[in-house]
């Protein structure tokens, strides 16, 4: 039978050996010494499922014509657009010969 690696005795052994984060501070150049969050390769400290949130639920919402959906319908138009100018462009030119 094996012997456990869990340390009964120190508990906090599995903390030590936890992943660190990985931001590193500019002016020592020293990497952080805590501990990343799961799932991230930072700590909670250094942005670990931070940031704002998305969309209309973010609190400077305005009026979504930037938003991600409205620019790729735009790109969608402009793109269907200039495959029309094209083929009417081609039927032009095959009509004047």
């Amino acid at each position: 039978m094996r012997k456990s690696v869990a340390n009964p005795i120190n508990p906090a052994q599995r903390l030590n050996d936890a992943p660190r984060c990985h931001a590193k501070a500019k002016s020592t150049g020293e990497r952080c010494k805590g501990p990343a969050v799961t799932g991230w390769a930072v700590c909670r400290v250094h942005g670990a499922g931070g940031g704002a949130p998305r969309g209309q639920a973010h609190w400077n919402w305005k009026h979504g014509e930037r938003s991600i959906e409205a620019v790729e319908l735009r790109r969608m138009v402009n793109e269907l657009a200039r495959m029309a100018r094209a083929e009417g462009e081609a039927i032009s030119c095959a009509n004047a010969q």
